[in-house]
């Protein structure tokens, strides 16, 4: 009570922040975010959940810098999928049609859905291995027709 009344009365003592520690901006470098892979699968996914998204948690596959987004613990059987190896990781990654599935080193999964490539774009990890492919629009005589319609 005491603390409220001097501070209505604008008599509290103002002590002045020290300068020292006294920022976050160092935790939030690029730099800092590179994902260790020797851990058990929920501390990756604490630290990837963590760098979600600024600045990103990140990673090195096929010499390229990508970022992960979107993780979740994954707590099911392995899945069916293609592997992906990761600089670091223990054991490959896996792109399935849910994302791309790592490993702690207690053998237990992570679930990553989105993947940040160094020239901005974003994909779901599901489509890595499709992420070059392009695929042409064929439009069936009927989807043809109500096209011209349009135009």
């Amino acid at each position: 009570v005491e603390a409220v009344h001097l501070i209505a009365d604008g008599k509290a003592p103002r002590i002045p922040q020290p300068k020292e520690g006294a920022t976050y901006e160092g935790i939030q470098k690029k730099e800092n975010a590179e994902i260790l892979w020797d851990q058990p699968a929920a501390a990756l996914h604490n630290w990837i959940r963590g760098h979600d998204k600024v600045p990103g948690a990140w990673t090195t596959i096929n010499g390229q810098v990508v970022t992960f987004y979107g993780s979740s613990l994954f707590d099911a059987s392995v899945p069916a999928g293609q592997e992906l190896a990761i600089k670091g990781a223990s054991r490959p990654g896996l792109v399935t049609k849910n994302g791309l599935v790592v490993f702690g080193n207690d053998g237990k999964m992570v679930l990553v859905r989105n993947l940040q490539f160094e020239d901005g774009k974003m994909i779901p990890a599901s489509k890595y291995f499709s992420a070059d492919e392009t695929a042409a629009l064929e439009l069936t005589e009927e989807e043809k027709k109500m096209a011209e319609d349009i135009r």
